[in-house]
């Protein structure tokens, strides 16, 4: 048995904050606002694994109103959810997502948030896929307000 899940995240963009991004810190002048690392990659894949599950999204599971996860790395929240899914019996057959920014060029961090993410998920590196965009200066991330990040994963039974 097979299944698939949709997850998707935006965080505003600020002065103060890292940019995390597929657990790897990003150089920039701006980061993402959040109530943890604010990591829009893995809060997407979270609730892509959750949605697969049909266990709802990742603010069920980490409520942002409980200080216990106030700046927490979002790996965290990512190896919590592979243990759900182990639990039910799934593992990770491919990943596929895609960043949104507008700057900085992601394109230098994808093979180091590829291995991170495989590792955490219990898979090939070539399992996981992360490809990067710029909003082409419109919306809110050609603007350099926000990031998102998409994802979709596929499960099988094992």
């Amino acid at each position: 048995m097979f299944r698939i899940g949709l997850g998707s995240d935006i965080h505003r963009l600020v002065e103060g904050r890292p940019l995390v991004i597929g657990g790897v810190r990003i150089e920039s002048e701006l980061g993402a606002e959040g109530h943890s690392d604010a990591d829009v990659l893995v809060h997407a894949l979270c609730d892509a694994i959750l949605g697969a599950l049909s266990l709802r999204d990742i603010g069920k599971q980490f409520p942002s109103d409980e200080e216990r996860w106030r700046n927490a790395e979002s790996f965290i929240f990512l190896k919590y959810v592979v243990g759900l899914m182990k639990d039910k019996g799934f593992e990770i057959v491919n990943v596929d997502s895609t960043v949104h920014l507008e700057k900085p060029k992601l394109r230098p961090y994808i093979d180091e948030m590829r291995a991170g993410i495989a590792e955490v998920l219990e898979t090939d590196p070539n399992n996981v896929n992360v490809k990067a965009k710029t909003g082409e200066g419109v919306d809110a991330v050609g603007e350099r307000r926000a990031v998102r990040a998409d994802a979709v994963v596929m499960l099988a039974k094992v």
